[in-house]
Protein backbone atom coordinates (compact mmCIF):
# COMPACT_ATOMS: atom_id res chain seq x y z
CA UNK A 1 0.00 0.00 0.00
CA UNK A 2 1.21 3.46 -0.84
CA UNK A 3 0.43 6.55 1.17
CA UNK A 4 -0.92 8.27 -1.96
CA UNK A 5 -3.97 5.97 -2.07
CA UNK A 6 -6.70 8.47 -3.14
CA UNK A 7 -9.40 6.46 -1.34
CA UNK A 8 -7.84 7.39 2.02
CA UNK A 9 -8.72 11.06 1.47
CA UNK A 10 -12.16 12.43 2.35
CA UNK A 11 -14.70 11.75 -0.38
CA UNK A 12 -16.55 14.96 -1.31
CA UNK A 13 -19.60 12.90 -2.36
CA UNK A 14 -19.80 10.85 0.85
CA UNK A 15 -21.98 13.30 2.77
CA UNK A 16 -24.46 13.48 -0.12
CA UNK A 17 -24.56 9.68 -0.48
CA UNK A 18 -25.03 9.35 3.28
CA UNK A 19 -27.79 11.98 3.32
CA UNK A 20 -29.71 10.18 0.57
CA UNK A 21 -29.28 6.83 2.36
CA UNK A 22 -30.47 8.39 5.63
CA UNK A 23 -33.53 9.92 3.95
CA UNK A 24 -34.41 6.59 2.33
CA UNK A 25 -34.00 4.87 5.70
CA UNK A 26 -36.40 7.37 7.29
CA UNK A 27 -39.00 6.75 4.57
CA UNK A 28 -38.56 3.00 4.95
CA UNK A 29 -39.05 3.42 8.68
CA UNK A 30 -42.43 5.07 8.00
CA UNK A 31 -43.35 1.95 6.01
CA UNK A 32 -42.30 -0.50 8.71
CA UNK A 33 -44.04 1.52 11.42
CA UNK A 34 -47.22 1.07 9.36
CA UNK A 35 -46.62 -2.68 9.13
CA UNK A 36 -45.44 -2.56 5.53
CA UNK A 37 -42.51 -4.95 5.27
CA UNK A 38 -40.24 -5.56 2.29
CA UNK A 39 -41.01 -2.25 0.58
CA UNK A 40 -38.19 0.10 -0.29
CA UNK A 41 -38.65 3.79 -1.13
CA UNK A 42 -37.36 3.13 -4.67
CA UNK A 43 -40.41 0.88 -5.22
CA UNK A 44 -42.93 3.71 -4.74
CA UNK A 45 -42.77 5.40 -8.13
CA UNK A 46 -42.87 2.18 -10.22
CA UNK A 47 -45.75 0.79 -8.14
CA UNK A 48 -47.71 4.03 -8.39
CA UNK A 49 -47.03 4.32 -12.12
CA UNK A 50 -48.14 0.72 -12.77
CA UNK A 51 -51.34 1.38 -10.80
CA UNK A 52 -52.14 4.28 -13.13
CA UNK A 53 -51.01 2.78 -16.44
CA UNK A 54 -51.63 -0.93 -16.08
CA UNK A 55 -49.00 -3.45 -17.18
CA UNK A 56 -45.90 -2.10 -18.90
CA UNK A 57 -42.72 -3.60 -20.26
CA UNK A 58 -39.62 -2.87 -18.23
CA UNK A 59 -38.45 -0.56 -21.04
CA UNK A 60 -41.77 1.34 -21.04
CA UNK A 61 -41.73 1.62 -17.25
CA UNK A 62 -38.14 2.88 -17.25
CA UNK A 63 -38.89 5.46 -19.96
CA UNK A 64 -42.04 6.67 -18.19
CA UNK A 65 -40.07 7.25 -14.98
CA UNK A 66 -36.93 8.68 -16.60
CA UNK A 67 -34.78 5.87 -15.24
CA UNK A 68 -32.39 3.45 -16.88
CA UNK A 69 -33.57 0.07 -18.09
CA UNK A 70 -30.97 -1.58 -15.87
CA UNK A 71 -32.10 0.26 -12.72
CA UNK A 72 -35.77 -0.55 -13.32
CA UNK A 73 -34.96 -4.15 -14.18
CA UNK A 74 -33.20 -4.53 -10.82
CA UNK A 75 -36.05 -2.77 -9.01
CA UNK A 76 -38.64 -4.99 -10.70
CA UNK A 77 -36.67 -8.09 -9.68
CA UNK A 78 -36.62 -6.87 -6.06
CA UNK A 79 -40.35 -6.02 -6.16
CA UNK A 80 -41.14 -9.44 -7.65
CA UNK A 81 -39.20 -11.08 -4.80
CA UNK A 82 -41.41 -9.17 -2.31
CA UNK A 83 -44.61 -10.25 -4.09
CA UNK A 84 -45.49 -6.75 -5.31
CA UNK A 85 -45.37 -7.41 -9.05
CA UNK A 86 -45.36 -10.27 -11.48
CA UNK A 87 -43.69 -10.24 -14.85
CA UNK A 88 -44.61 -12.29 -17.87
CA UNK A 89 -43.20 -12.53 -21.37
CA UNK A 90 -44.11 -9.48 -23.43
CA UNK A 91 -45.00 -9.12 -27.10
CA UNK A 92 -41.66 -10.61 -28.13
CA UNK A 93 -39.12 -12.90 -26.50
CA UNK A 94 -36.89 -9.98 -25.42
CA UNK A 95 -39.45 -8.13 -23.31
CA UNK A 96 -41.27 -8.73 -20.04
CA UNK A 97 -44.53 -7.09 -19.02
CA UNK A 98 -44.72 -6.03 -15.39
CA UNK A 99 -48.03 -6.05 -13.53
CA UNK A 100 -49.05 -5.33 -9.95
CA UNK A 101 -50.07 -8.18 -7.69
CA UNK A 102 -52.94 -7.79 -5.27
CA UNK A 103 -50.45 -6.93 -2.55
CA UNK A 104 -48.76 -4.32 -4.73
CA UNK A 105 -52.10 -2.76 -5.68
CA UNK A 106 -53.23 -2.65 -2.04
CA UNK A 107 -50.17 -0.56 -1.08
CA UNK A 108 -50.62 2.12 -3.75
CA UNK A 109 -53.05 4.38 -1.82
CA UNK A 110 -50.61 4.53 1.11
CA UNK A 111 -47.61 5.02 -1.21
CA UNK A 112 -49.38 7.90 -2.97
CA UNK A 113 -50.14 9.51 0.42
CA UNK A 114 -46.53 9.01 1.53
CA UNK A 115 -45.32 10.47 -1.82
CA UNK A 116 -47.37 13.64 -1.26
CA UNK A 117 -46.21 13.86 2.38
CA UNK A 118 -42.58 13.42 1.33
CA UNK A 119 -42.87 16.17 -1.28
CA UNK A 120 -44.46 18.48 1.31
CA UNK A 121 -41.58 17.65 3.68
CA UNK A 122 -39.01 18.50 1.00
CA UNK A 123 -40.72 21.86 0.43
CA UNK A 124 -40.67 22.42 4.21
CA UNK A 125 -36.94 21.62 4.36
CA UNK A 126 -36.22 23.89 1.39
CA UNK A 127 -37.95 26.75 3.21
CA UNK A 128 -36.08 26.00 6.44
CA UNK A 129 -32.53 26.13 5.13
CA UNK A 130 -30.67 29.12 3.67
CA UNK A 131 -30.01 27.42 0.33
CA UNK A 132 -32.87 25.23 -0.87
CA UNK A 133 -31.59 21.82 -1.91
CA UNK A 134 -33.93 21.72 -4.92
CA UNK A 135 -32.52 25.07 -6.08
CA UNK A 136 -28.95 23.90 -5.51
CA UNK A 137 -29.60 20.76 -7.57
CA UNK A 138 -31.08 22.88 -10.38
CA UNK A 139 -28.04 25.19 -10.27
CA UNK A 140 -25.70 22.19 -10.34
CA UNK A 141 -27.53 20.78 -13.37
CA UNK A 142 -27.24 24.12 -15.19
CA UNK A 143 -23.50 24.26 -14.44
CA UNK A 144 -23.11 20.71 -15.77
CA UNK A 145 -25.04 21.64 -18.91
CA UNK A 146 -22.55 24.45 -19.48
CA UNK A 147 -19.60 22.13 -18.89
CA UNK A 148 -20.34 18.42 -18.39
CA UNK A 149 -18.71 16.42 -15.60
CA UNK A 150 -16.79 14.35 -18.17
CA UNK A 151 -15.08 17.50 -19.47
CA UNK A 152 -14.33 18.64 -15.94
CA UNK A 153 -12.80 15.27 -15.03
CA UNK A 154 -10.71 15.20 -18.19
CA UNK A 155 -9.34 18.68 -17.47
CA UNK A 156 -7.97 17.40 -14.13
CA UNK A 157 -7.00 13.91 -15.23
CA UNK A 158 -3.31 13.15 -15.17
CA UNK A 159 -2.92 9.68 -16.59
CA UNK A 160 -0.15 7.43 -15.31
CA UNK A 161 2.81 6.90 -17.56
CA UNK A 162 2.91 3.54 -19.28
Amino acid sequence: MTSDDPTTRPDPWQSLHQLLADLDAEIERVYTERGIEGVRPRFASPLIRLAHTGPLTIRELAASLGRSHSAISQTVAAMRKEGLVISEPGPDARTRRVELTGRGRSLVPFLEAEWRATHASVAELDAEIPHALTAAVAELRRALERRPMRERILSHLVEPES
